[in-house]
């Protein structure tokens, strides 16, 4: 097979590699029939390949192919590169559902599919289900003997789907736990900038650019003095008011259904309740391994 090197010597091939994607060779013929890069969302390598599929391109997935990437350095810059997978897709599904609809290119399955399935289910109510349900409609019901949440519905479908999300990801099963608990957290952030996303509000194409950890270590490392850097504001920076203002919430909740609930959902509950916290003081992603 020939190697990433051999092919960039080709004029027919264009090798995109950012700090998030890296490996991805694209047919210069492609980019030009779908029109070229844009810079209308945030997500543009999402929305040149929707356009090259929309005319016709097929894609391949190599999976056993092995290429560096880097994660964000702070779970603040994790939070801000989320917030652009996020928002980016939404915004760009509310610019291309009508694009798509009256393409005569593709059947109308693969329309259903590119409409339904790619962007409303994954990219739109995937983040706002698990946002709603875990951390708010379940904690409130805690509160309302009368509503009663199926035992199928709030731990063995959820716990299921996961699992087999995971399977993928066999060296990270130790982690499934954890997971699980801070994917919801996240969620949050997820529905936040869809919405902004799909209705084009303020920060819809709002950049910025994710510090990578290595270039944090990096940077460390060049410090040749100690610099006292500016004591900033402590809410906004490390602290986050949002995480916490669920810590309480859910807390509340928590609570309740220990001293007047039966359904014992309170060991979900206070374990969001931890991870919630973990997150509102900003003590994710702070321990680098060796």
């Amino acid at each position: 097979m020939p190697s990433i090197s051999d092919f960039c010597m080709n004029a027919k091939y264009f090798v995109h590699q950012t700090a998030e994607r890296t490996g991805g060779i694209w047919r210069i013929a492609a980019i030009d029939e779908a029109g070229g890069w844009k810079d209308r969302t945030t997500v543009e390598d999402m929305d040149l390949a929707v356009r090259a599929s929309l005319k016709g391109w097929k894609f391949v997935y190599l999976g056993d192919l092995q290429v560096k990437s880097e994660l964000p350095s702070t779970f603040k810059a994790f939070r801000f590169q989320q917030h652009r997978w996020s928002c980016g897709p939404a915004n760009l599904f509310r610019k291309m559902v009508m694009e798509i609809v009256r393409n005569k290119r593709v059947n109308v399955w693969k329309k259903f599919y590119v409409i339904y399935s790619f962007f409303f289910v994954r990219k739109i109510i995937a983040h706002m289900v698990t946002f709603f349900f875990f951390c708010v409609v379940l904690p409130l019901t805690l509160l309302v003997p009368e509503v009663e949440v199926p035992i199928w519905a709030a731990i063995y479908i959820p716990c299921i789907i996961t699992t087999l999300n995971s399977v993928g990801t066999p060296r990270s099963i130790h982690l499934l736990f954890y997971w699980i608990l801070f994917e919801n957290v996240m969620a949050y952030h997820r529905t936040k900038a869809t919405f902004i996303g799909l209705l084009e509000a303020k920060r819809a194409n709002e950049w910025v650019v994710t510090e990578k950890l290595g270039d944090a270590l990096k940077n460390k490392d060049k410090a040749t003095k100690p610099v006292k850097k500016a004591r900033g504001p402590l809410f906004g920076d490390r602290i986050l008011p949002q995480e916490l203002g669920f810590a309480v919430f859910l807390f509340f909740c928590g609570l309740y259904d220990v001293l007047y609930g039966k359904r014992q959902y309170f060991v979900y509950v206070f374990l969001q309740v931890i991870t919630f916290t973990i997150a509102g003081f900003g003590y994710v992603g702070t321990i680098v391994p060796s």
